[in-house]
């Protein structure tokens, strides 16, 4: 697997993010004629070497006229699915600008599909979100992994007025990841940069076990007293046997709900998108018995699964921690067998060897189906992979 860790010596913004990819070996001519495919945007990019700190590195810029129209995220979103660019590079554009949306409009009070972007739906930006699709796509990275985030202090001008820094959509799209308040005044994550960081990360800390094959470096427009402007990306290939990530554990105590209702609360949960629940008896106070009911989840959907469990529950309380967990290299396919399609999941072990899971679901529906033992299709499976092995 080929993973990328983003080193946020200076923070991040769009432009740096580009930048660093460039500077890694994305090709100049590349980029130009990937974005080519979506037309209507008139821009023109400059890049040129800059050395800060005495380290040189690469700066990326998008120009364009002074008067930028307004987009909606509806508008942008038309604008990238009707263009020519690969599927993959629209969906990871799409999902980053998704989230942006959602960030700015729970700061400004109307819904997604509402958001008419200033600054960030300006041609610059859009620019910036859909190279860094490109580069990523075509320097084949799997995963992306991030230092904790530097965040400076102040205030800034937008067109609403002056603005804390860090910006509100800034800090409502960091939700959930570990930041570092530094003693700097200025703004050292942009909304963009904010926005392409929280969708591609998979873990944010420590960098992970990996052999370097390159180093990137991504330079910003400001320049800082006491820290090096920079946005650094290390490429390089996976070593570690398993995956790490950081997640949220959120508990609470419950000794007095109809435990009919737990069968609900729990899929609720889970559709919410729950890594996790599950219930343990536990004894409380004045030998009451109760239920520990617990929830593994991502840290940026905190505040979506405690809404959840006040609503559903009889809790008056509840208490969460970051955890981190290593879990297994997997991926997710679909076998043939003389009985159907079954969607697997395929794990591979510390040593290198692969084993298959089949997923229960589809075995259920098939076997229901063809009025067969689910263990005899189990079995099947399980036959038809290690004669197989190859294709997965």
């Amino acid at each position: 697997m080929r993973i990328a860790y983003g080193d946020l010596i200076g923070g991040v913004s769009g432009d740096m993010f580009v930048g660093a990819l460039l500077d890694l070996g994305l090709p100049l001519d590349k980029l130009k004629s990937e974005l080519k495919k979506l037309p209507g945007l008139n821009y023109r990019l400059e890049v040129t070497k800059k050395t800060v700190h005495g380290i040189r590195a690469t700066r990326f810029r998008v120009v364009c006229g002074r008067k930028e129209p307004e987009r909606s995220w509806s508008e942008i979103r038309g604008l990238i699915r009707q263009s020519a660019l690969d599927a993959e590079i629209k969906e990871k554009t799409l999902q980053i600008f998704a989230r942006l949306a959602e960030a700015e409009g729970k700061i400004h009070g109307v819904a997604p599909d509402k958001v008419h972007f200033h600054e960030v739906g300006a041609t610059d930006s859009i620019v910036d979100i859909i190279s860094a699709a490109i580069a990523i796509h075509h320097l084949k990275i799997d995963s992306f992994h991030f230092s904790r985030i530097p965040l400076g202090r102040g205030v800034a001008r937008s067109r609403h007025g002056p603005l804390p820094l860090p910006g509100p959509a800034t800090l409502e799209l960091l939700k959930g990841l570990p930041v570092q308040w530094i003693d700097l005044n200025g703004e050292t994550v942009t909304p963009t940069g904010a926005a392409i960081i929280a969708t591609l990360g998979s873990h944010f800390g420590d960098a992970p076990r990996m052999t370097i094959e390159k180093i990137g470096y991504g330079a910003g427009q400001k320049e800082f007293p006491d820290r090096p402007n920079l946005f650094r990306v290390i490429l390089g290939a996976d070593e570690a046997p398993w995956k790490q990530d950081e997640m949220l554990v959120i508990e609470t105590n419950i000794d007095d709900m109809n435990p009919e209702f737990y069968d609900y609360v729990l899929d609720r949960l889970f559709a919410a998108g729950a890594r996790d629940v599950f219930l343990s008896a536990i004894q409380m106070k004045k030998n009451r018995p109760g239920t520990l009911l617990s929830v593994i989840a991502e840290p940026s959907l905190r505040e979506k699964l405690l809404g959840i469990i006040f609503r559903e529950t009889s809790t008056i309380g509840v208490r969460y921690y970051p955890v981190n967990r290593m879990i297994l290299k997997r991926t997710s396919k679909k076998l043939k067998t003389p009985f159907g399609t079954v969607k697997i999941k395929i794990i591979e072990e510390p040593e290198g060897t692969k084993r298959a899971m089949p997923e229960y679901d589809d075995l259920r529906r098939i076997a229901a189906a063809k009025k067969i033992p689910l263990k005899v299709l189990y079995d099947e499976v399980l036959r038809s992979f290690k004669e197989k092995p190859l294709k997965y």
